[in-house]
Order: structure tokens, then C-alpha cells, then sequence
């Protein structure tokens, strides 16, 4: 292991009715800006569950909605331009990662002169932000509990991820029965996601990390089997509790304890596959990340080879590590594949035709990869791969 530190500030309140705790995690007398998405939230009854808590602490409300899955520049511009002219005291996201994800840079936006964006490209830095809260809805990103957000530069084709440790919510409040009303796709797309992001974290080049190693095989383990019988039985509480905090785990700096952070090469190469087309984030991890790992593997596959044995069911006897990397990666589609995940990007048909452009888009970091590091070629051909 590396030396680390661990320091999450987010207050979490997770289980049925935990709406009842948002009253005093606002405070009296303030100017509250709600954030979301459609009308979902209006139709399962959270946004008059928020509406009367903050009702009781005679809180001004303010709304910004339509924040889209891709949450975009032009949606966070709003939320700050809001923030400056009323003088907002809190930001409460109601939604999933997206939302969440759009609220973090209007808090950043909300207390910087220039724009957002030159934050979130990384030619300034924050030195302040306005607090929020979430309300979460869509077991997906993990959004709620972290410092990370991806924001979408639509008039530019490009998707950045971004983080500051000015940026873990304040409070995050998690009630499953939130989730009842995620429909399947939505559903499929966020166990894809949450699994991706401790896959991507399970990919480190550390030596002696048994037990962050064993954390993201049993969290696998459990995510697989509660996932195949959630999208069968979509108001089970059970599951979706289990669905829900396993989410937020996933990407709440846990599972990077002792290590170099994994490798998030097949984020990079999504990010641009939706920053040009605009499919949904989960779809294209599940299209993309097999891939990687059976390209990746050709490389060294020791890793691929644990994660198959460990976690996906494959016997190593009488098989060379390559082997039984490939058969890992093959059964991780094949699950994804059997929840109702997309299998190749002629899904969403996505033809080579921009190729050039995808791999362009997946370099507006320095780096692509750290398990193995990729030039322009490799993330060609796993690109190719997922045709």
C-alpha cells in the first residue's frame, strides 16, 4: 500500500424516511435553489416531500430544472446566473449523478468571476463554493458522496471531468423508495456504472492491497447478484437499498485507500463516445470497458486474470493468464449483456465514420490509462472493438 489519507465531509443519511432530517440540515430563513431534472420527481411525490420540509423552516425557494443526463454548460450558467441575482444561501440537487454533477460546478460558479468552465478545464482553480445538499434518486454515480463531477460542453463536443474538494455535498440524504420509480434502462445503466467504477479502481498497480482488493471483489459480487434480481422486481426495497448504498460506496474514496486511484482509461474514452453522440454514460461503460480489459490484458494480465477467478467465475485449470483474462472479460458482457446493457455501439448506431474525432476527444486529459498507459492507437483499436 501507498500512504494515504481519508476524509469524506459529506454527511450521509441513508434508509426509509431520512426526508425528515433535510429541515435541519437547512436551517431557518434561507434561500434555497432546488435543482432537477424532468418531472419524475413530481410525480413519486419527493419534490412535495422536499417542499414541506423546507416549508418548516420558512425557506425562500427557487427552482432550476431541466438539468440533462449529460448535464451541460448552458444549464449550469443558468444555476449560477440564479445563485448571483437571488443571493442564494444553499443549492439542493433532487435527482441522480447528473443533477448532482451539474449542481457541484453551479456551486463552484456561484462564488468565481470568471467562467465555470476555465475550473473545470483546469486553467483556474476554486478557492470557494456555495453549499449544497442532495436529494438522491438514481443509484448510479456516487455522485453524492464524492468530490468528482462530468459536465458537458455541447457547443464544443467536449465532456470534462472535474473535481475539487470544495465539492462533497454538504449533506446527502438516501431514501431506496426514491428509487422505486427508476425505470429499467435507467436501472440497467446504473448498476453498469457503479460496477465500472470500482472496476476501474480494482485495476491499480499496488502491491500488499488484500483487503481494498477484497472490499471491491465482495462489493462486485454483491452488485451482480442483487442487480439480476432487481431488474426482475424493480419495487423490491431490499434491492434497492443494497443498489442504492452500494452505489454511493463505490466512488466515495473508499476503495482507492492505498493505492494509485485504478485506472480510468474507459471513462475517458466514454466520456468522448457521449460527449459526440450523447448516449447514456452507463450504456457506453458497458460497450466499452470489456473491451479495455481484454485489450488491456494482452499488456499484462494478472489483474484480469484475479478479477475472472475472484469474481466472475472462471476456473484457471489448464488455461494460460491470458486465457482466463479473456474469458473474464467475455463474462463480464455476457452478465452485462444478460441485465439488458448494450453490447457494441451500432446499438446507438455509432459507426466508425468519427473515429479520428473519438480518439481525439479521448486525450483532453494528458494521459489516457495507468494500468496500462494508451497512446492514440490502442484507444483506436479498443474503439474498433466496440463497434
Amino acid at each position: 500500500m501507498i500512504p494515504f489519507l481519508q476524509h469524506n465531509p459529506t454527511r450521509l443519511w441513508f434508509g426509509k424516511d431520512q426526508i425528515t432530517q433535510l429541515s435541519n440540515e437547512v436551517g431557518e430563513n434561507k434561500r434555497v435553489l432546488l435543482v432537477y431534472g424532468g418531472g419524475s420527481i413530481k410525480r413519486n411525490g419527493v419534490y412535495d416531500a422536499v417542499i414541506n420540509q423546507l416549508k418548516q423552516v420558512n425557506a425562500e425557494i427557487f427552482e432550476l430544472t431541466g438539468v440533462e443526463p449529460n448535464p451541460r454548460l448552458t444549464t449550469v450558467h443558468k444555476g449560477i446566473e440564479i445563485c448571483k441575482t437571488e443571493k442564494i444561501d444553499l443549492i439542493l440537487a433532487m435527482g441522480g449523478g447528473s443533477v448532482i454533477d451539474c449542481t457541484k460546478a453551479i456551486s463552484i460558479g456561484a462564488t468565481y468571476e470568471g467562467n465555470v468552465w476555465d475550473i473545470i478545464t483546469r486553467k483556474a482553480t476554486a478557492t470557494s463554493a456555495l453549499p449544497f445538499g442532495t436529494v438522491l434518486t438514481l443509484a448510479a454515480t456516487g455522485s453524492e458522496m464524492n468530490s468528482i463531477s462530468v459536465i458537458s460542453n455541447w457547443e464544443e463536443n467536449e465532456k470534462r471531468g472535474w473535481g475539487s474538494p470544495l465539492v462533497y455535498p454538504t449533506f446527502s440524504i438516501l431514501d431506496p423508495t426514491y428509487t422505486f420509480s427508476v425505470p429499467l434502462d435507467q436501472t440497467i445503466y446504473g448498476v453498469v456504472d457503479m460496477m465500472s467504477h470500482a472496476l476501474e479502481q480494482y485495476f491499480h498497480r499496488i502491491d500488499n492491497t488484500p483487503m481494498i482488493d477484497g472490499f471491491m471483489e465482495s462489493f462486485l459480487k454483491t452488485v451482480m447478484n442483487a442487480g439480476k434480481e432487481l431488474v426482475n422486481d424493480l419495487e423490491n426495497f431490499s434491492l434497492r437499498e443494497t443498489i442504492m448504498y452500494a452505489g454511493t460506496t463505490a466512488f466515495n474514496d473508499t476503495f482507492s485507500n492505498g493505492t494509485d486511484g485504478g485506472d480510468w482509461g474507459s471513462h475517458q474514452i466514454e466520456h468522448a463516445l457521449s460527449a459526440l453522440y450523447d448516449i447514456p454514460h452507463g450504456g457506453g461503460l458497458a460497450i466499452v470497458f470489456p473491451n479495455w480489459m481484454k485489450y488491456c490484458a494482452e499488456f499484462d494480465p494478472t489483474r484480469m486474470k484475479m478479477l475472472a477467478v475472484n469474481v466472475l467465475g472462471v476456473s484457471a485449470e489448464g488455461k494460460t493468464d491470458l486465457e482466463v483474462a479473456h474469458e473474464g472479460a467475455d463474462a463480464l458482457r455476457s452478465f452485462w449483456n444478460s441485465l439488458g446493457a448494450p453490447n457494441r455501439l451500432a446499438d446507438y448506431d455509432i459507426d466508425d465514420s468519427r473515429l479520428d474525432e473519438l480518439v481525439e476527444k479521448s486525450f483532453m486529459k494528458d494521459q489516457v490509462g495507468s494500468y496500462k498507459i494508451l497512446n492514440k492507437d490502442d484507444v483506436r483499436e479498443i474503439l474498433k472493438m466496440s463497434m
